[in-house]
């Protein structure tokens, strides 16, 4: 049985978790998963992927899988806005981010975004993806440690910025432009979660003991070989990471 999961700023230590049982590569892109598939994959993971300055992994390529047979998990990032869209073809989501996309709490593909430094230093995150912002919050809101009023403004403002400018200073200094509001910058960097990593690392841990069940696909639908999937398809020269 082949695993392979691809991941990157969301669990950048996952080698280190996965060892000799899953694969670890890089964010997918555009041809990735097929490119798995085509090396013998089993069961493909996706946690993180690249959508900037290449094209993201296709939803064509992850009904291929399911076609073909493997097993197609996501989480966190990439990987659970894929499963919310593909789901109901067989593809397992998993996770908080997974389950508010796919029950419509949310909408928009930048919650899970965020800017981050190189693979070679670890892919440091230098912004904060939203979806860690409203569970940072959520959990202050439990606490009851922040003024309800206060949680609401952090909200709308965290919600408003750019996901390349979204940081917890940036986030404080826009809500309370006029007031001195360090010590709850404090607090949120103390109680900070990280709702990326918590849901990535449930996807390891489904991956580590994940057996394929047969179909892997769900529902009474046919895959069609489109010019456009056989066109990109048959593309020499398509970067392949597996």
């Amino acid at each position: 049985m082949r695993k392979i999961l691809f991941v990157g700023p969301s669990l950048p230590d996952a080698s280190a978790m996965c060892g000799d049982a899953i694969e670890v590569l890089p964010p997918a892109a555009h041809g990735d998963v097929l490119a798995a598939v085509r090396a013998g994959a089993t069961v493909i993971g996706i946690i993180d992927g690249n959508f900037e300055h290449v094209a993201p992994v296709w939803h064509k390529e992850v009904l291929h899988a399911l076609d073909v047979g493997v097993s197609v998990l996501g989480a966190a990032s990439m990987g659970a806005l894929r499963a919310a869209e593909c789901d109901a073809f067989g593809m397992i989501g998993i996770g908080r981010v997974y389950e508010d996309y796919a029950a419509g709490r949310r909408l928009d593909d930048a919650d899970v975004a965020l800017l981050h430094g190189p693979a070679e230093l670890g892919y440091p995150a230098l912004s904060l993806p939203l979806v860690n912002v409203d569970a940072t919050l959520d959990r202050l809101q439990m606490l009851d440690v922040v003024a309800t009023s206060d949680i609401s403004r952090l909200r709308t403002v965290a919600d408003a910025l750019f996901y390349k400018d979204r940081t917890w200073s940036a986030i404080v200094k826009a809500a309370f432009e006029n007031d001195d509001r360090g010590h709850l910058l404090q607090l949120l960097h103390a109680t900070n979660v990280n709702q990326k990593r918590e849901d990535a690392l449930l996807l390891v841990e489904a991956m580590r003991n994940f057996e394929p069940v047969s179909p892997a696909k769900q529902g009474n639908w046919t895959f069609r070989a489109t010019t456009l999937w056989r066109t990109a398809a048959d593309q020499p020269g398509k970067k392949q990471n597996v």
